[in-house]
């Protein structure tokens, strides 16, 4: 674990609020030149705590209304079966984040689709056709609300 002290903590938040931010308008809001903040950042990043930054997209506006989370148990358990599953579903555009889990099920996934009949024919065809699906379970998501800060 690296030390961080209340600046670099101070830039973490600011950067969790705005990503876009240049290092001059850090540095003017936590009382740094831009170069100063400019190094900090780039500690922050080679030490690993920054490790990117991402670009939030209103789904709904680009016309993918459904958003829903797939609990996934493999028929079949072992290394091949767990790296062939993973393969195969990176691949599937609609697939936003997979996650492998501990618990009833094997995988969690996070699918968005244009409408429920969109996200029918992701799961028909694509999903279930995966190596080593088993029993799937579907969560459709009604709202989501984000804590503020970067944890």
């Amino acid at each position: 674990m690296i030390d961080l002290d209340d600046i670099d903590r101070a830039l973490i938040k600011s950067l969790s609020e705005d990503a876009t931010q240049s290092a001059g308008a850090l540095g003017r809001k936590l009382d740094l030149s831009q170069p100063a903040t400019w190094r900090r950042i780039k500690r922050l990043e080679s030490e690993g705590i920054l490790a990117g930054r991402t670009l939030d997209l209103d789904r709904e506006k680009l016309g993918f209304g459904v958003t829903v989370f797939l609990g996934v148990k493999l028929a079949t358990k072992g290394r091949v079966s767990l790296d062939d599953f993973e393969r195969a579903v990176t691949a599937i555009p609609e697939v936003q984040r997979v996650e492998h889990v501990l618990g009833m099920y094997d995988y969690r996934l996070r699918v968005t689709a244009r409408d429920i009949a969109d996200f029918e024919r992701v799961l028909r065809r694509r999903i279930m056709t995966l190596p080593g699906v088993g029993d799937v379970e579907a969560n459709v998501l009604l709202s989501e609300e984000r804590r503020p800060g970067p944890l």
